[in-house]
């Protein structure tokens, strides 16, 4: 884990890294790598400066191919500087077609934190740069292959489920919490499970099991967990704390 200190200088050194390539190249590509549960992305800083296009994210593929994507994009843009966005652009990646979806601005501080720095705020535009399975389906269209659903976080919907699984996964939860005691507990186990607790509970007959759905809607604060990674938890003192997280050790027992 980073120091304050180790942090502020890694920011202090990709501000000045952003400043530069924009000045130099036009725009500058953000490049953050997954952690094995949320996918890697990487966004442009500087194309709304520059030449007046929105800002560009992708998630899910190789750092380089996502580069070499918002290039591709840039041409597009010159040529097309307000494309339709009802329609796909066809042959765009080595034959296949993507789409691009406006992002929602209750998205910007969950991604492109530097892109609000830069432009002090959510004062700019951003689409994201949405890529096909092997049959040329999109993730919101019926029979996309299930393996890559989640590689791609929707960033113009479904802003009250912010998760990377089903609404309808099964987690443990109490009794206590369905009766309306706040949950102050949360882990994300290794084997993908996830434990929604109240803390006034270890009693195996307390335990219950709902739709992970239900939890938010009960909560919707716990949408900030979205990104707990396997083997993570999380823990606040009252449902006004702001949530400290943690990497559960190997045999800590989390129930």
């Amino acid at each position: 884990m980073t120091t304050p200190e180790e942090h502020a200088a890694h920011n202090a050194e990709a501000e000045r890294q952003i400043l530069h390539d924009v000045q130099e190249h036009g725009f500058f590509v953000a490049l953050f790598h997954g952690d094995g549960y949320s996918p890697g992305f990487a966004y442009t800083i500087g194309l709304f400066q520059t030449y007046g296009y929105p800002e560009l994210i992708c998630f899910g593929l190789g750092h380089e191919l996502m580069h070499s994507l918002f290039w591709e994009a840039k041409r597009l843009f010159d040529e097309q500087p307000q494309p339709d966005l009802n329609v796909g652009h066809p042959g765009f990646l080595e034959g296949h077609d993507v789409r691009f979806l406006v992002v929602d601005k209750a998205c910007y501080a969950d991604y492109l934190g530097y892109g609000m720095w830069f432009y002090n705020g959510r004062d700019f535009p951003a689409l994201q740069l949405v890529w096909p399975d092997q049959q040329g389906l999109f993730p919101w269209q019926d029979d996309f292959k299930a393996d890559w659903k989640f590689l791609q976080p929707l960033l113009d919907r479904d802003l009250d489920f912010k998760f990377r699984e089903e609404r309808n996964l099964g987690v443990f939860t109490t009794r206590q919490v369905l009766e309306g005691l706040p949950v102050l507990r949360v882990s994300h186990d290794t084997d993908g499970d996830w434990q929604f607790l109240c803390t006034t509970t270890a009693e195996t007959e307390d335990l219950r099991i709902v739709a992970l759905e239900e939890i938010l809607k009960r909560d919707p604060s716990l949408n900030e967990l979205y990104q707990l990674n396997y083997g993570w938890s999380a823990w606040r003192e009252t449902p006004e704390h702001e949530w400290e997280t943690w990497e559960q050790a190997a045999d800590e027992d989390t129930e």
